[in-house]
């Protein structure tokens, strides 16, 4: 462990986590972005679906940990939407499954308030979310036992989330460079909008990447470099939608790069001296020192 302490930003996912800090991914953006002011940790495991996640969620994000990270990145969903294999075998998670451990995973990062309590002529209203099925029961005398939690732990009040949904394919892409079949662009679309829903249900930011990607009309042919995983255009993308959902989030405190202070940012008579002799090299004669 180094200090000083800053803010921990951790990105949690697939492949597309795991290769984020290569071909000017869009982790390494972050790192620059945020240089002298949090620390980027990669939990990128390629391959992997949202059920194996939660199988280690507790070992990557223990909750008794004395420091906390401040925000959390998380993507899963494209290896999920694969569609499932005759054998029942492989990454794919029916869309039910998929939903539910996302938020099992939300409500192990973030302080939720999924159950919301409405008074009203002596009746409380208990509005109960299940999946991607709202429903809602009422109550006279107080709230059952399997509803007294109105807030799930987190791993702290100031940790923050951001869902990425899944992301759209190029399927001729894909087939070409990989030799990958069943994995569609729709298939992509309904996880994402199942995560999208899921983020709306439970109050955390949302990043609508398959949205997002196919804005730019010229998305298949640049944002990729085998049909699924970014190219350097593609991950520019993924951090310019990052960074406008943390500026646009009411986050306590922000998390924004204007708003973090800088590490040792404060002046010093050699850093001072330093900027003069790069303007006027020859004061910096007989100092070889100052490079």
């Amino acid at each position: 462990m180094v200090g000083p302490c800053r803010p921990l930003f951790v990105l949690f996912g697939s492949s597309i986590v795991q290769f984020s800090f290569g071909n000017e991914g869009w982790g390494a953006i972050l790192a620059h972005t945020y240089a002298r002011k949090a620390d980027i940790i990669l939990r990128g495991y390629a391959g992997w679906n949202s059920r194996r996640a939660l199988e280690v969620l507790t070992k990557v994000f223990p909750q008794d940990s004395v420091v906390q990270p401040s925000l959390v990145i998380v993507y899963f969903g494209g290896n999920d939407s694969i569609e499932p294999h005759p054998s029942g075998l492989g990454p794919h998670v029916p869309l039910p499954e998929y939903v539910d451990n996302m938020k099992k995973i939300a409500m192990h990062l973030q302080v939720l308030e999924t159950f919301s309590p409405k008074t009203s002529s002596g009746t409380l209203v208990v509005e109960e979310f299940s999946g991607s099925v709202e429903m809602q029961r009422t109550f006279d005398g107080g709230i059952p036992k399997d509803l007294c939690f109105l807030d799930t732990q987190g791993l702290s009040e100031k940790t923050c989330v951001i869902f990425l949904s899944t992301p759209p394919v190029n399927e001729e892409q894909l087939h070409k460079t990989l030799g990958i079949t069943g994995r569609t662009n729709e298939g992509s679309r309904v996880y994402s909008e199942a995560c999208v829903k899921l983020c709306k249900e439970v109050g955390i930011k949302c990043v609508d990447l398959w949205t997002a990607i196919q804005q730019r009309h010229d998305w298949m042919t640049t944002c990729f470099t085998d049909g699924i995983h970014f190219s350097s255009e593609g991950s520019k993308l993924v951090a310019k939608e990052i960074l406008k959902a943390m500026e646009e989030a009411d986050w306590e405190p922000c998390l924004c790069s204007t708003s973090l202070p800088i590490e040792f940012g404060e002046d010093s008579v050699f850093d001072l001296l330093h900027m003069r002799l790069l303007v006027y090299p020859d004061l910096g004669q007989g100092y070889p020192f100052f490079t």
